[in-house]
């Protein structure tokens, strides 16, 4: 039941709760009625079952299989190779997932405190878990709470509720009842939450709901049923690997045939058939990965994008739509002044953010503004001292606005304050200057109307509202001298004029916002402020064209209620979600991913937790709880949305950067594959023997794949449309690459070892040696031809990978050397080569870079159609 719009009467009766508190026996009761006070917690996964369920990759299990196969052909090296690269890739991945979510202990540790408690008439100090519903607790400055309870009294009573509804101004509270049906979190002014932290005042209150019934509860009960969604990149190399294993079925079957035609013996078949099997595997695939995964990782924590988890560096730049919180990633998260309206109607803008006491005043006569600021600096509780300033954020705006106006308030006494309190809406300080004394009054544009015994500033104030500004209204008026002073002796003020209040943008959001946008992504607001509020930072942000994108609580539960359909339909014509609740986040994001999109969500509470852990990808703040940065797969140390950008882009350059390298390892893997069956086909003695193309593997596998890792961004590659989710990495742009670049490398290492064997009539040793020598380098040369799928390897400066081009230079200077000295050469059976032939076979390499280039110009203007 709904405790906000029930009379206190109702409530105690209904929690059989009275004034003195619940008696002893009784609380002994509800405590095996409704359990202790605490949150759900899920069971961690042991580091050796994390281990363990590393095998289960799909690419892993396929290297298994070559393992197995590589022990049965006889190739003991090769399977210890494999198990060498698997055993790595799994250390590493279950040394990130050993980090990953303590979701629940995070949540628990919100609730972890001592409570005051009235128990049979007497106060108490207690664990906030042993609280049951109908204790009454005593709450005041600075106390988290630690049930959801319904106020009975208060007194200038406010509370921090963003980690639950996201609004980032303190909210103040009220004891009345509130009429409204399904009123969200943010509206149940008589209500405190589990979670949530008092401000100022003091307040009574009935604790109605604990542990897993309290809104808190219900977040956590909902995270621990939520699954994660599975990562582009995991999708996409769980479709490869199909293809891959299909691929080199087919090609087994094929070899097999071939042999079988030539009178082969079913043993020797099995072997051979084994053996071409484990050579076609891209084993270093899955270490490679890896590797291009963590540079993506180490350079977006240069761009203060911390990833929790590998896969996500790659899915962040697959997303389609990023569901952005709007305070502190879109706004700046500090309460400024940024206009003054003063009683003449002349208006005045202020420049500045934050705690920043820079900024100026600017208008005709800025000087007219100092009365008011001076008001708003003496009617003030709050200490400004940068990091370590305290207090109300208006009250901390007001200060600022004073030091911007030149405003110093030495030289007035302080005789009598009247607090705020949230039935009031004012506040009120009574002061001395030059023997005379004065009262001024802060607050609530309508109540000082009252006071002032005119309304005619209330358009202004209106017009303020409506572009989303919070307005405060000064006045002030001298008084007769006397020993006490109160409430009562407010009266007769002069209107002194208006403060508007917002957030602040920052200044590079609307930038950053509009970079996605030419990127294809759309940016969806999804706050828990007021849709006024909103609306006006989204025009400032340049997110929506007009009102009509905008939406509340309210609608967003009416069509919920309508069914998927309707719900998904609302959704995607909506980009700004106002007074939204934790669980109608989810519900949107939810929507979104049903529509198809790859979802992207930032968030800094517990009410982000749940739409956090159901995104594709799950963006947390630096400066958020412990729970949303636990739940999510990368957190933004800076709290700033440009820095997503950056990650996007990054992300996006990991995808590029895997997809070079299997455009490298598959074509030189296929080559290889066809040069052999042509080779059985054409009746021609087998071109390497074992430990050649163990070797080969060393030379063209290893090293490569590894530097196309560092490659950087390429040009406008923030201009791409996202890629398709569901798309393979093997998609048929790059099967098609992949397929010209082995047929050409194959074409040219089968008609050259032809040429030896039957034009040059060469011993097959020396023609071994030779083919060899000229795979190597055409396939160190078609490295060059990787660095990118369209771009022309020309344009590709060397000095933005010094890796690969060194990696390169070693590769070719190491194959030299090992067939040069006698000893080695004689391990892998070959003979030295003289210097002439060397280079001769170099230059006949670099048909496959001429071939390429060709291949991606008619690729280009094709495109251009």
């Amino acid at each position: 039941m709904s405790f906000y719009d029930k009379d206190i009467s109702e409530i105690e009766y209904e929690l059989g709760a009275s004034e003195l508190g619940l008696k002893r026996t009784e609380v002994k009761e509800r405590r095996a009625k409704y359990g202790a006070n605490v949150l759900p917690k899920k069971k961690k996964d042991s580091i050796f079952k994390i281990f363990f369920c590393e095998f289960l990759d799909p690419m892993i299990l396929l290297l298994l299989v070559a393992i197995a196969a590589s022990v049965i052909a006889g190739e003991v090296v090769d399977a210890i190779v494999i198990a060498v690269i698997i055993l790595a890739d799994a250390v590493m991945g279950a040394y990130q997932e050993n980090r990953a979510n303590t979701t629940a202990e995070s949540l628990a540790n919100y609730i972890k405190v001592k409570v005051r408690v009235l128990r049979e008439g007497e106060v108490e100090q207690i664990d906030a878990e042993e609280l049951v519903p109908g204790d009454l607790i005593l709450l005041e400055s600075g106390d988290k709470v630690s049930a959801d309870a319904r106020i009975l009294e208060v007194q200038n009573f406010t509370v921090d509720e963003s980690i639950l509804t996201g609004e980032s101004v303190p909210v103040s509270k009220t004891a009345d009842k509130i009429r409204k049906d399904h009123a969200a979190l943010g509206d149940q002014r008589n209500m405190v939450f589990s979670g949530t932290t008092v401000m100022t005042g003091r307040a009574r209150a009935i604790v109605v709901r604990t542990g897993l019934e309290t809104e808190l509860g219900k977040i956590a009960d909902t995270l621990n049923r939520t699954d994660k969604a599975k990562s582009p990149l995991t999708q996409r190399v769980e479709k490869f690997s199909r293809q891959i294993t299909i691929m080199i079925v087919a090609i087994a079957i094929v070899i097999a045939a071939l042999l079988l035609a030539k009178g082969y013996s079913h043993t020797d078949i099995l072997i051979t058939v084994i053996a071409f099997a484990v050579s076609a595997m891209p084993e270093g695939l899955p270490l490679a990965l890896t590797m291009a995964l963590s540079i993506a990782s180490n350079r977006m924590a240069r761009k203060n994008v911390i990833v929790r988890k590998l896969n996500a560096a790659e899915s962040l730049g697959s997303c389609t739509v990023i569901a952005s919180d709007k305070t502190g990633t879109l706004t700046v998260n500090r309460q400024t002044a940024k206009k003054i309206v003063l009683v003449s109607g002349e208006s005045y803008d202020v420049s500045g953010t934050g705690l920043d006491t820079t900024g100026k005043i600017t208008g005709e006569n800025p000087e007219k503004t100092a009365p008011l600021c001076l008001l708003g600096a003496l009617n003030n509780e709050a200490e400004l001292a940068g990091d370590k300033s305290s207090g109300d954020s208006v009250d901390l705006a007001f200060l600022v606005l004073a030091k911007k106006a030149g405003i110093s308030t030495r030289g007035y006494k302080i005789i009598e304050r009247v607090p705020y309190e949230s039935a009031n809406k004012y506040s009120a300080v009574f002061y001395e200057q030059e023997g005379k004394t004065y009262c001024t009054v802060k607050g609530s544009p309508e109540v000082i109307a009252n006071f002032c015994g005119t309304k005619k500033f209330l358009k202004d104030s209106e017009a303020l509202a409506t572009d989303g500004y919070r307005v405060i209204a000064l006045a002030s008026a001298p008084v007769a001298k006397k020993e006490k002073y109160s409430a009562k002796d407010i009266k007769d003020l002069k209107f002194a004029g208006l403060v508007g209040f917002i957030d602040p943008i920052r200044k590079e959001a609307v930038a950053s916002i509009s970079e996605c946008h030419r990127a294809g992504i759309r940016v969806l607001m999804i706050t828990g402020d007021h849709p006024l509020t909103a609306t006006s930072i989204a025009r400032d942000l340049k997110l929506i064209d007009d009102d009509t994108q905008v939406t509340s609580s309210e609608e967003v539960e009416q069509y919920y209620l309508r069914g998927e359909q309707d719900f998904d339909e609302f959704v995607a014509r909506k980009i700004v979600f106002a007074r939204v609740t934790p669980l109608q986040k989810l519900h949107i994001v939810e929507s979104l991913k049903r529509q198809g999109e790859f979802v992207a969500v930032t968030g800094d509470g517990v009410n982000d937790a749940p739409a956090l852990k159901s995104a594709n990808i799950g963006i947390a703040m630096g400066s958020g709880t412990d729970i949303a940065r636990e739940t999510s797969d990368m957190i933004i140390a800076d709290d700033n949305f440009k820095s997503i950008v950056s990650g996007i882009k990054e992300g996006r350059v990991a995808y590029a950067n895997i997809r070079k390298i299997v455009f490298f390892l598959i074509s030189c893997n296929l080559a290889e594959t066809i040069f052999f069956c042509l080779a059985i086909a054409f009746d021609m003695p087998m071109p390497f023997v074992a430990v050649q193309l163990l070797w080969l593997n060393v030379v063209t596998d290893g090293i490569q794949d590894f530097a196309l890792s560092f490659e950087k961004a390429e040009k406008d590659i923030l201009r791409e449309k996202p890629r398709n989710t569901k798309e393979s990495i093997f998609n048929r742009s790059l099967m098609a690459q992949i397929v010209f670049s082995a047929i050409v490398i194959t074409a040219v290492v089968f008609g050259a070892y032809r040429y030896f064997l039957t034009v040059m009539q060469l011993d097959l040793v020396l023609a071994r040696s030779l083919t060899m020598c000229l795979m190597v380098f055409i396939q160190n040369i078609h490295a060059f031809s990787c660095r990118s799928e369209k771009q022309s390897a020309f344009k590709i400066s060397l000095r933005s990978n010094p890796v690969f081009l060194f990696g390169i230079a070693g590769t070719i200077l190491l194959q030299l050397t090992v067939m040069t000295l006698p000893m080695l050469s004689q391990f892998l059976q070959t003979v030295p080569l003289q210097p002439l032939c060397v280079i001769e076979l170099a230059g006949l390499a670099l048909i496959i870079l001429v071939a390429v280039e060709i291949y991606k110009l008619f690729i280009r203007v094709i495109s251009k159609q």
